[in-house]
Order: C-alpha cells, then structure tokens, then sequence
C-alpha cells in the first residue's frame, strides 16, 4: 500500500488535467448515454445520440412509442443495440412512473447494471454516488491502493475514505478515465512518462 490518500490522488490528476465538466448532454440525454455506452466508446454514443436528436427521442415517452426496429438502427453505432433498445425502453418505463429512482430502483432494471445506475445517479440525479468502471479500478491496484477486483469493494472504498462531494465524485470519475486512457492503459501503460511516476506502485516494479 502506498502512502497516499485517495484525496491527494484527486488533487494530483486535477491539477494536471483540469475540470473535465462531465456528463456530456442535459436531462433525460444523460440517462441514455449511460446505456448506450456500455462496452463501447464515447464517439460510438455520440452518433447513436444525434441519431436520437434528429428524431426527437431523448425523451423516454417518445423512446417508449416508437417502433422498435427503427430505434434499433438509429443506435446501431453504439454497438449490441438489440439489446440496448430494450434496455433503453426497459429504463423509460421506469422513469415514466418514477423520475427520481433510487438506486435500489434502477438496479432492478433489466439492463441497468452499478456502473450505468451510479452514473444516472451522480450525473443526471445529482446524488453523492461514486461511479466505479474498470479504468477506476485499474488504476487503484496498480497506483497502491490494495484490494480485489470487484467494484463494489472500490465503490465503498472511495465513498469510505472521501466527503461525500457530489463535483469531487463527478470530476474524479473523469479525471480517472481520462488518465486511464492517456496513460494508464490496459496493455501498454505508460509509466516513464506518466507524471504520477513516482507515486505509483506498479511503475516500482
């Protein structure tokens, strides 16, 4: 374990990359990108989403009304959209009784999974829920943060050691992924050039 608190790790990737002002979108948009970008790219999102805005359905009534096979191929580009369209009515139908789900609520949703709860939660709710993905988790295990692989042990461990601080949770999800992908990355991480170099346990091997 690293002598490093997590708060200090936040401060150190702020300072160097700057706000981030996550999510991209406004209102019930954001709920769907979260959908939408499970197990693909943001740029993949962001076709399916104008493909959405150019027939007005970031809304979940109209979601809800139009026809299936359509709004399949208008979120093609985000990948498994078979699936994605039922998750996506499955979380309209939700939203249409209850606008404000707890999280309880939105796990019970087929297709909702902690990672694309929290994120409507922390990003469109606006309630202290940090979001766990696989970039968190890389980067707490190999920075010194010891623990296993599940993100629900990562979850209770930052909401553990930080302020419950609705901004400090969204920029630090943003701060953590961008990092992850400019530097930290999966197979072919980039320690001597990383600024956090010194800090990180894995570069020490």
């Amino acid at each position: 374990m690293i002598d490093m608190h997590p708060q200090e790790l936040f401060r150190k990737l702020f300072a160097f990359y700057g706000p981030q002002n996550w999510w991209p979108g406004e209102g019930f948009e954001i709920a769907i990108g979260a959908v939408l970008t499970q197990n693909t790219s943001w740029s993949n999102v962001e076709k399916a989403l104008q493909n959405l805005k150019q027939n007005g359905l970031l809304n979940p009534q109209a979601i809800l009304i139009y026809d299936i096979e359509f709004l399949k191929q208008l979120i093609k580009p985000a990948g498994f959209f078979n699936q994605k369209a039922n998750y996506l009515r499955n979380l309209c139908s939700l939203w249409i009784k209850n606008s404000i789900p707890s999280r309880d609520d939105l796990l019970a949703v087929k297709g909702i999974g902690e990672e694309t709860a929290d994120s409507i939660l922390l990003y469109l709710l606006n309630k202290p829920e940090f979001v766990i993905d696989a970039y968190t988790v890389r980067i707490s295990k190999r920075i010194g943060f010891n623990g296993p692989d599940e993100k629900s042990y990562w979850k209770r461990f930052y909401q553990e050691k930080m302020k419950k601080d609705i901004q400090v949770y969204n920029e630090f999800h943003a701060l953590l992924v961008i990092h992850a992908k400019k530097y930290c990355k999966k197979s072919t991480p980039l320690c001597k050039e990383c600024f956090l170099y010194e800090d990180c346990a894995y570069s020490k091997k």
